[in-house]
């Protein structure tokens, strides 16, 4: 009988890794670190290390860039405003739901 083990993911991923599930170099992750695009989570013994939701927000900046020809200045702002955006609907599904049930 064999068990089974639940999928687990690692909790922070070095350069090598962000890139490669990126599909960039690793010099353009440096890049946006330097740019404050995206932050390593710190200075740990052979780091630097991210979250592993980084390479999804490197898929979200480069398509801001290419697809909106935002430059690297404005998407902080946007990336800001999609998360506030984002907070406001579903805080407006929670009202939404507890009016329902009122």
């Amino acid at each position: 009988m064999s068990r089974e083990f639940p999928l687990a993911y690692p909790w922070r991923l070095n350069l090598e890794a962000v890139a490669r599930s990126s599909g960039v170099h690793p010099d353009v992750v440096m890049r946006f670190v330097e740019l404050d695009l995206i932050r390593p989570l710190g200075d740990a013994p052979g780091g630097p290390w991210f979250s592993p939701g980084v390479p999804g927000l490197i898929a979200r900046v480069l398509r801001l860039h290419s697809e909106l020809s935002l430059n690297y200045a404005a998407i902080p702002l946007v990336l800001d405003l999609l998360v506030r955006v984002d907070l406001l609907e579903r805080r407006l599904v929670e009202i939404t739901q507890v009016e329902g049930t009122a």
